[in-house]
């Protein structure tokens, strides 16, 4: 300890003896440590994170594992599994629940709660739109967490007959009730439904749902029929919603838990089959097939820590690839510091040579000149870390990634990431000074301990500091072919045909279902807001539809073609569709191209009709006409839907997505499936200057019916574009960082070899050298350096690039535009980076030149 606290203080003297030196070192190293750890901390928030509740790790989150052609309803993620060619549902009927609970097993509790659903809440006869979950009894025990205000939700609270009672977070106790102490025992109305608020979540504690949801509100789940009047899930035969999750004993695996309960989850899937069944028999409708053994799903079991898994697989990929970017700016840097250390080892050639020849050992030198590297690193971090502050938050409020439920996401800079950055730092110190700190002690002692020997020269001709600047320029132009592939695609995603008119649209939805609007009521009601919201003055048009273009939400269903010559019934699969009012093309500025528009008349008491677009036509009436051709949704109502028109192709999910079959169906003829809809008002002027006016016609028709997701149109099509902005601004940022520090490295490598040539170039121009033949000389050194990068770099940009095809969108991942300019941009950035120290030595004076030394 003695001896490194002598290197210590002897490293420190030397940094101050050198104090721009120092500078420039910690502030290059501050950028890459910073960033790095700034992305970190949100790929911590988003990927590593436990949820914050007792021994995590013991936590088991159950899947199901389905054969193709298994069918059900399912209210949750579905995706398949390559490894058994199964598709793997993160939702369970409520019979799997109750029977997985109720079995003796290695787990000491099994516990449920339900995605998280719209509801309307009324707060002292304000009205909103809250995020609300339902939870067993048993959830907050399960999970081990601890009300901050009152007490949390129990297994008595969990019954029909029991008084209904609510949880809320700590963010919707501040956001909604300013953290209003007396908050605990407050009535609240859910739907029209009185509750009672019993507890507050503590700080930090958002759920066991996906990241970056946040419910609002959790209720007991036995009363979620009373928050879903007409919907309820909990139903014998409803569909698949509920994830179930269990606590290992002491001990236990979870392959035991898989292999103990997985018996009884098939039984409770026969049980909910036999329901099913039931319901059929009595609605008339066919009855399914029958449930073979082989059918039977089986149970999969993940671990809890984290909770719901499917949003942080999404993100994983981009989040990865962002961290691999911010490493390679960070080894950009390196290069910089150890050409920069190996330049100052040069320096300190002489001072080598003393130590080595009074007798200190190479490895003692060593050891020093690394524990300078690490000090130089140590301060890089500890200045990363504020850099990190402003990078985080920067990251989180100009890129919007996440969508609106982000909001939840909070990356801090805990003992986590300050423990990563402390590991990077000192890495980063080892690796920038392990190979200067080498060549620094390889040192022939006899020229080195003349007085006239210079060092800067041998400095700038070293195969090290030349390879160093090669790498900073190869992994530059990487970065920036990576950042200007995400530059095309966004642009080519912002001038994509969207197929409608997005100018001048104000969207907004609302819910009635929520306040029991269903049937004829629901109906009027949905006419008296066209009404109202037509009257407004400067309000052109009002329409709406069930789902928003370009929301990143579909609607589908099957469809059945009935043949005009067979009379046959031909299954085509599932389709897209749209519930609308009958003006829906026209306000939305979708051209109609053969038939006629959806009309007034088209009711529940007129013949079924239906609007189709291009792609459905050609796909499935390639050589006919569309027009009075006729489908179904069931083959047991065979050719009951006419098509009466064609619409020109236009977007639907998102900008990305190739364009489906998709169908247009008058609202009132989908009635009983009409429930959220999303109303799109086009304006005469700018549409954000008629919310007031929208939201008073709305509380005209009803004072508890408020107004969710208000935005234009642009501003929906800005936001489905939230991922590839963000990729574009952040490659573009760390890039050009990367450019400035490889620029910097060529220029230091240029301006010390002009130093340590000042004697050679004063010979050459008093033999009669030009000012061209010194520039040439200089300026063909660096180029030749950076030529050699820049060839490395489109190699390697070639080779990985491909990676990130997936993310572009109508560019190729080697697209020859792309890695033309990049590679061109570089070659002038080195051009101008090697002229600055060419020109100051054309400017060598012979007389000085030939004394210098």
């Amino acid at each position: 300890m003695n001896v490194l606290w002598q290197d210590l203080r002897y490293g420190g003297r030397m940094l101050a003896k050198k104090p721009g030196f120092t500078l420039i070192v910690v502030i290059t190293l501050a950028s890459g440590i910073g960033a790095n750890t700034a992305l970190f901390s949100v790929v911590d928030a988003v990927l590593l994170k436990k949820l914050p509740v007792k021994e995590p790790d013991q936590l088991v989150l159950f899947k199901a594992l389905t054969v193709r052609g298994f069918s059900f309803g399912v209210n949750g993620y579905t995706y398949p599994d390559p490894a058994t060619g199964m598709t793997v549902t993160t939702s369970f009927p409520y019979q799997a629940f109750v029977r997985l609970r109720e079995h003796e097993s290695v787990l000491s509790d099994v516990f449920a709660f339900g995605g998280w659903v719209g509801v309307n809440v009324n707060v002292d006869g304000q009205a909103d739109v809250a995020r609300a979950q339902v939870v067993s009894g048993n959830y907050y025990a399960g999970l081990g967490v601890k009300p901050l205000l009152g007490r949390t939700i129990t297994d008595d609270d969990d019954k029909a007959s029991a008084s209904p009672v609510a949880v809320i977070s700590y963010r919707y106790w501040q956001r909604r009730f300013n953290g209003d102490l007396a908050v605990v025992g407050k009535q609240i109305r859910l739907n029209s439904v009185a509750f009672t608020i019993i507890g507050v979540t503590p700080p930090g504690f958002d759920g066991a749902m996906q990241v970056g949801t946040s419910p609002d509100v959790s209720i007991p789940l036995a009363l979620e029929p009373q928050i879903n009047a007409g919907r309820p899930r909990m139903e014998g035969a409803g569909p698949w919603w509920l994830r179930v999750m269990g606590r290992l004993k002491p001990g236990a695996t979870a392959e035991q838990a898989r292999a103990g309960l997985e018996s009884v989850f098939q039984q409770s899937v026969a049980e909910h089959w036999m329901a099913r069944q039931s319901q059929a028999q009595s609605q008339g409708r066919k009855p399914l097939p029958p449930l073979e053994p082989k059918d039977y799903p089986r149970l999969g079991v993940d671990s809890g820590s984290r909770g719901e898994m499917d949003e942080r697989r999404r993100y994983a990929p981009q989040l990865y690839l962002l961290l691999g970017v911010v490493g390679l700016v960070l080894l950009v840097a390196c290069a910089n510091v150890a050409n920069l250390l190996v330049s100052r080892a040069a320096a300190r050639r002489r001072e080598i040579a003393v130590r080595l020849a009074v007798g200190a050992g190479q490895w003692r030198i060593m050891r020093q000149l690394l524990t300078e590297s690490v000090l130089l690193a140590a301060l890089g971090g500890a200045l990363g870390i504020l850099f990190a502050l402003w990078i985080k938050d920067g990251l989180l409020a100009v890129s919007d990634w996440g969508g609106p439920g982000m909001d939840a996401l909070d990356p801090k800079l805990d003992l986590r990431v300050l423990g990563f950055t402390l590991a990077l730092s000192l890495v980063t110190g080892v690796l920038f000074g392990i190979a200067p700190a080498w060549r620094a002690t390889r040192v022939d002692l006899a020229p080195a301990l003349k007085d006239g020997t210079t060092s800067s020269s041998m400095a700038s001709r070293s195969v090290l500091s030349r390879s160093l600047v090669i790498v900073q320029v190869a992994i530059s132009l990487l970065v920036l072919v990576g950042a200007g592939l995400c530059i095309r695609t966004l642009r080519n995603l912002q001038t994509v045909d969207t197929g409608f008119n997005h100018h001048n649209l104000l969207l907004f939805s609302i819910d009635p279902h929520l306040l029991g609007y269903t049937g004829d009521r629901l109906a009027n009601l949905y006419r008296q807001m066209f009404e109202r919201i037509e009257a407004i003055p400067g309000v052109r048009s009002v329409t709406f539809s069930r789902e928003a273009l370009l929301s990143g939400s579909t609607s589908g269903r099957d469809v059945y073609l009935l043949g005009t010559a067979d009379g046959q019934v031909k299954p085509i699969g599932e389709v897209k569709l749209h519930q609308v009012r009958e003006n829906y093309l026209e306000t939305m500025g979708i051209p109609l191209l053969a038939g006629r528009h959806l009309r007034p008349q088209d009711d529940e008491r007129a013949p079924r009709v239906a609007i189709v677009n291009q792609t459905f036509a050609g796909r499935f009436f390639p050589n006919e006409n569309p027009l009075g051709k006729r489908f179904s949704f069931s083959p047991d109502r065979p050719g009951e839907i006419e098509i009466v028109g064609v619409a020109r192709d236009a977007k639907y999910r998102s900008l990305r997505e190739e364009i489906k079959p998709t169908l247009y169906l008058p609202w009132v003829q989908e009635l009983a499936g009409v429930s959220s809809m999303t109303f799109a008002v086009r304006t005469s002027g700018d549409p954000a200057s008629y919310v007031a006016a929208i939201r008073q016609a709305a509380r005209e028709v009803d004072s508890n019916l408020p107004l969710a997701g208000i935005r234009t149109q642009a501003e929906q099509a800005h936001q489905s574009l939230r991922m590839e902005r963000l990729f574009a601004r952040l490659l573009s940022f760390f890039g050009l960082l990367a450019l400035l520090l490889a620029s910097i490295g060529l220029y230091g490598v240029m301006a010390y070899a002009v130093a340590g040539r000042t004697h050679e170039i004063g010979i050459r121009v008093a033999l009669g050298a030009q000012t061209g033949d010194v520039l040439r000389m200089v300026m063909g050194q660096g180029m030749k350096l950076a030529l050699v990068g820049i060839t490395i770099g489109l190699a390697a940009a070639l080779a990985l690039t491909r990676l990130m095809q997936s993310l572009l969108f109508s560019v190729s991942a080697t697209d020859l535009l792309t890695f033309s300019v990049i590679a061109l941009s570089l070659t002038v950035a080195a051009l101008l980076a090697c002229y600055l120290p060419a020109r100051r030595a054309t400017k060598v004076d012979p007389n000085v030149a030939l004394r210098y030394e």
